[in-house]
This record gives C-alpha cells, sequence and structure tokens, in this order.
C-alpha cells in the first residue's frame, strides 16, 4: 500500500437498531425470552464507521434522520471517527429497524425507512466531493424516491469529477420489489459494486456465486461478493480472479457484518491496496463483526 489516502465520503442510511437476540424459536401469539439492545446503525453509517476504525484518511456521512434522535446519532459518529452531515427531517422518524437474531447468530429485520429514504436531491451538493478520492452509496438510497435520484446525482458528479464510486446493493429482497434491471441501470457507471450471495443471485439469476460475480464484472470494473462464513469473491473483466478465505469466528450477532466488510475494504483501498488485498481486511472486519451486537465496531459503540 502506498500513497496519503484521501477522503471517503458515504451517502446512505442512518438507522436505530433494536436488536432483539432470542435462544429459542419465535412463538406465535405468546412471550419468547429475549435480550433487547438499542444501538445506532444502518447500512452507510455502519461502513463508515469501521472505514473510520482504520484511522486512513478522514469519513464524512451525509444522511437523513429525524429531528428525535439526530443528535445521538451525531454524538455516536463523532466517537466513532466519521464526520457526520446529517440533514434534520422534522417530519419523519429516524429510520428504525428491528433485528431478531436466532441462536445461529442469523438475523431478520423489520424495517421502517422513516427519515433515510427521504434524503432529497436539494440535500445533496457537488461541493460536498471536495477533498473526496472515493464516494460510496448504500444501496438503500435507490429503493425509493426521492433517495434514488439523490443517489443518482451524486453518483453523475463524482464521475463527472473523476471521483470512484461503490455500491452496496444492500438487500436482496428489496431488490427484487425493485427489479435488478431497474437497479442495475440506477448504478451504471459505479467502478465497484459490493453484494453479497442473495444479492448477487437476485442481480443475475445465477445460483452459483461464482457465476453471478463473473457476470457482474462484466457490468462494474470491480466486483467483490460476500459469502459469509466462506469468504469472498473477487471478480474483474468477467471472471473471478480471487478466492479470499474467510477469519475464524464465533459467531454472536450477523447484524452488520456486510457493513464491516465494505467499510474495511473501502479504507483498504483509500490506502491503496489492490482488490484482493482490500477483501481480505474486509473479511477480517466481518469475522469480527459477528462477535459483537450491533453493526458498529466494539470499541465505538455508545454508552449512553
Amino acid at each position: 500500500m502506498s500513497g496519503a489516502p484521501g477522503a471517503l465520503l458515504v451517502v446512505g442510511d442512518v438507522v436505530t437498531d433494536v436488536v432483539a437476540r432470542h435462544r429459542t424459536p419465535l412463538a406465535p401469539a405468546t412471550d419468547t425470552a429475549a435480550t433487547i439492545r438499542t444501538l445506532p446503525g444502518g447500512a452507510g453509517a455502519n461502513a463508515a464507521c469501521w472505514a473510520a476504525r482504520s484511522g486512513r484518511g478522514e469519513v464524512r456521512l451525509l444522511g437523513r434522520v429525524g429531528t428525535d434522535a439526530a443528535a445521538w446519532h451525531e454524538r455516536a459518529l463523532l466517537r466513532a471517527g466519521v464526520r457526520p452531515l446529517l440533514v434534520p427531517d422534522a417530519e419523519a422518524a429516524t429510520a428504525t429497524v428491528i433485528a431478531l437474531v436466532d441462536a445461529s447468530a442469523e438475523r431478520t429485520f423489520l424495517t421502517d425507512s422513516g427519515a433515510a429514504l427521504r434524503l432529497s436531491p436539494g440535500d445533496w451538493s457537488a461541493a460536498l466531493l471536495e477533498g473526496v478520492t472515493r464516494l460510496h452509496l448504500s444501496g438503500y438510497l435507490f429503493f425509493a424516491e426521492p433517495s434514488r435520484e439523490t443517489a443518482v446525482r451524486a453518483l453523475r458528479d463524482a464521475r463527472d469529477a473523476g471521483v470512484p464510486v461503490s455500491v452496496d446493493p444492500a438487500s436482496a429482497g428489496f431488490l427484487t420489489e425493485l427489479g435488478a434491471d431497474r437497479f442495475l441501470t440506477s448504478v451504471e457507471g459505479a467502478e465497484t459494486l459490493l453484494p453479497n450471495a442473495d444479492e448477487a443471485r437476485t442481480l443475475t439469476g445465477h445460483r452459483a456465486p461464482e457465476a453471478a460475480a463473473a457476470e457482474l464484472s462484466r457490468l462494474f470494473p470491480l466486483v467483490v461478493v460476500t459469502l459469509g462464513a466462506a469468504g469472498a469473491l473477487v471478480a474483474e473483466g468477467g471472471a473471478v480472479t480471487t478466492r479470499v478465505a474467510a477469519s475464524p469466528a464465533r459467531p454472536v450477532d450477523s447484524t452488520g457484518a456486510g457493513d464491516a466488510f465494505a467499510g474495511a475494504f473501502l479504507a483498504a483501498r483509500l490506502a491503496g491496496a489492490d482488490p484482493a488485498q482490500a477483501a481480505e481486511a474486509g473479511c477480517r472486519a466481518g469475522a469480527e463483526a459477528v462477535t459483537v451486537v450491533g453493526g458498529r465496531p466494539p470499541d465505538r459503540m455508545p454508552g449512553d
């Protein structure tokens, strides 16, 4: 790795996570014992925090939050080393996700997008790219208007400024609702796509992640498909070029593992790592993320 890192700008979602860990299967129409915590989260915000943890260059986050929790989220981001560029929304509450985490550490999300997907073109300015050498867009922005228009405008302005753009597709379920073709059209021009295996399958129709990664790399210069405990695939020019093994971990909560991968991957790329090295950094961060509750780095979680 070489060179002085510039700034990473993440445009994405800031979410209040309610994480409920239950050891036994959910019991319909009655009580199920659980350990419940309320934590700061959001795919975009989580990725920014993991990127900042590397200490390589400045990390900024643009997102929209309700006035109900704006100050709490801003403090959490500052403690994580992220420069918050939060837009307060007086009409919608901060996005909230209920994460149901079972005994295997697998999670199911109930999502209220709230203010997150109300990020509007008026919240964006090309001036936000000043000093930025990499832009990352959370895929959640592409699943609603006006946030999709905002994300497309940010991508276009970054391309015009010569700033490489990465996109995390974010949700196989939402991709299915939006349509793969529509999503791929919206993110055309991105340099890097960071799907997980389910998202890659949804975008291509290929069940094998290797085939999906190869096909997507015909559309984007660099594609990295995360495989959970199986590591990650790096694909370029229509072929898988590297398979990276996962780091060993004893999972507690898989919430935010993909965000951790994205943040560490981008920080490494910002510092001059090649795709394989950056994917290795991402796998290390993802393995660490599953050992703690919530989606943020363990030593940065706020105590208030």
